[in-house]
Formats: structure tokens, C-alpha cells, sequence
């Protein structure tokens, strides 16, 4: 797997973030993120599908609309780092931060690490 295939994985795996439903966020994750994957970020750690879909769904309760865009990408020897801004529904900035990935022999995210601060005032 090249570097666009696992930047295209990433895309798919942030464009869950965005989606509003339940069923939305797991036909989004479940071609690009692993089941027994493992999700880590400053202010929790989670496995699975399931809770990683639950955590999503809080973020949305905290930042109704709010969505991430990738800003740099990259990748190799199955691993990357991605440069991110969240965005609020009006596409203005709420914060940034930087994710590490893995990625299991064919190609799904294993593990997502999010490094980030707090938001800006």
C-alpha cells in the first residue's frame, strides 16, 4: 500500500468525524479503520468500532457540526502523521492538532493518536 492509499484511508476514517448518525460513522470507519482498533487523544483511550463511533458521537454533542480537514499528510512503512483544523459548521477554525496512525497488512487503521490543546478562546 502506497502513500495515497493510506491518505485516502485517513480521509475516509476523518470523514466519519463529520458524519451526524450512528450508522453513518460505522459505513464510514468500516472499510478504513480496523475492528480491535485502538483510539487514543489527550482526554480518553478506546477500542473497537463500537466505542470509537460512541466517542464520535460525543464530539458532536460538544461541537454540533464540527468536522476535521486534513491540512498535511504523511505516510510510510505503514504509519503516518496527519496535520489537521477542526472546523465548525460555518468552515471557521476551532482548533488544530496533529494524529499519528498505524495501519494493519491490508491497510486499515489499527491505531489513531490525536495531539492537540486546547481550543482556542
Amino acid at each position: 500500500m502506497n502513500s495515497n492509499d493510506k491518505r485516502t484511508t485517513w480521509e475516509n476514517y476523518a470523514s466519519a468525524w463529520k458524519e451526524t448518525s450512528k450508522e453513518a460513522k460505522h459505513a464510514a470507519i468500516l472499510s478504513s479503520v480496523a475492528p480491535s482498533c485502538v483510539y487514543r487523544d489527550p482526554d480518553t483511550q478506546l477500542e473497537g468500532h463500537d466505542a470509537l463511533v460512541e466517542h464520535m458521537l460525543a464530539f458532536h454533542a460538544q461541537v454540533p457540526g464540527g468536522w476535521f480537514e486534513t491540512t498535511y499528510f504523511l505516510a510510510h512503512h505503514d504509519r503516518s502523521i496527519a496535520k489537521w483544523n477542526m472546523r465548525l459548521p460555518d468552515g471557521s477554525l476551532a482548533g488544530d492538532g496533529v494524529s499519528y496512525g498505524e495501519y494493519d497488512e491490508s491497510g486499515r487503521l489499527i491505531t489513531m493518536t490525536g495531539f492537540f490543546g486546547a481550543p482556542p478562546a
